[in-house]
């Protein structure tokens, strides 16, 4: 049986208290019971899992930081000494970290059972020069995104996050915003990490010559657009999202780029942001332009823009007291004499 948003609103209606008393959060449980299709969701055990990749893009000037931070920051991650590890702990989150396609494999905790070396390349091709990826390469990042959420499942996740760890990759995310969701440069390109006038000037301009390049090829070979404009991590995170949806699971998007990572998603396997719920809007321009494409409503609007999934983490509290809303709360005919 299907469940509907007015079935939701109807049981919520319901609860012993007034109708509307808790105001958003109601809307997040319907949207979260939607999103599962059952009226008592769930949210434990959950998953968050990091992909992280390098970008060929990175030596074409559109990044105030080095690609060798990637790798820094895998470590630090295994080390659990990252923000998306603090976070993950404090609320209870499984995290795994795949690398697919850094330049510098990590060396310091590599041996983690919680890592998976599934690097397809030593980061993608210059975006800037030709494209960032084979068809094939798309593939193989595709089917490693896949088979992490049937991991993330089969081992009893019931709602999954996905963040990504990769210096540049704000530019191809703003690539598959142009071409995906009609953005223009002006309102897809954003500053990153930190860029100054000059990054965001030559950034703009190298965004907007490759996405031209793809905008041909959407109509007829929609891969093949998308793999000449996208990283080895972003194109995993569509595969794990679209894997997730597909075995019922709900899915909680971070921030830009793996909404990004959402719009290849929904464009290849459409029906897939059925199950998604945004957990916020980052300080990306380009953020509003893909949500609103997938017709998603961010719960927090705080100016975050790390990625690692730390803004799907701090929104995590909330599907917790929506569930336990739609879960714990007593009927009011249940307790009228």
């Amino acid at each position: 049986m299907t469940v509907t948003a007015k079935q939701v609103a109807d049981h919520l209606d319901a609860l012993a208290k007034p109708q509307g008393s808790m105001g958003r959060l109601e809307e997040l449980a319907v949207a979260l019971a939607v999103a599962q299709q059952n009226l008592r969701p769930q949210t434990k055990p959950r998953r968050l899992v990091l992909f992280a990749g390098d970008h060929g893009v990175v030596e074409s000037g559109v990044s105030a930081w080095p690609s060798v931070v990637t790798t820094a920051m895998i470590e630090t991650i295994l080390a659990k000494k990252a923000t998306s590890s603090a976070l993950a702990t404090t609320q209870s989150v499984d995290l795994r970290l795949v690398d697919t396609g850094s330049i510098n494999p990590a060396t310091n905790g590599k041996d983690s059972p919680t890592f998976s070396d599934a690097r397809i390349a030593a980061g993608t091709a210059d975006l800037s020069k030709g494209p960032a990826m084979t068809k094939d390469q798309f593939h193989a990042a595709w089917d490693i995104g896949k088979a992490e959420a049937r991991l993330a499942l089969d081992e009893g996740s019931v709602l999954l996050m996905a963040g990504e760890m990769g210096i540049g990759n704000t530019t191809p995310a703003a690539c598959l915003t142009m071409l995906l969701a009609s953005a223009d440069a002006g309102n897809a390109v954003g500053r990153g990490a930190g860029a100054g006038d000059a990054v965001l000037v030559k950034k703009r301009d190298i965004v907007a010559g490759a996405t031209e390049r793809s905008v041909g090829l959407l109509a007829v070979d929609p891969v093949a657009a998308i793999a000449g404009i996208a990283g080895f991590e972003i194109a995993a995170i569509a595969g794990y999202y679209a894997q997730a949806a597909d075995q019922g699971s709900t899915i909680l998007l971070d921030g830009y780029v793996t909404t990004a990572a959402a719009l290849i998603a929904e464009r290849l396997q459409p029906g897939t942001s059925r199950r998604m719920i945004a957990a916020h809007l980052s300080a990306e321009p380009g953020h509003r332009v893909a949500l609103d494409h997938l017709d998603l409503q961010p719960l927090l609007e705080w100016d975050m823009r790390l990625g690692e999934g730390t803004g799907a983490l701090t929104a995590l509290p909330l599907l917790d007291s929506a569930a336990a809303l739609l879960n714990d709360v007593a009927k009011l005919s249940d307790i009228m004499p």
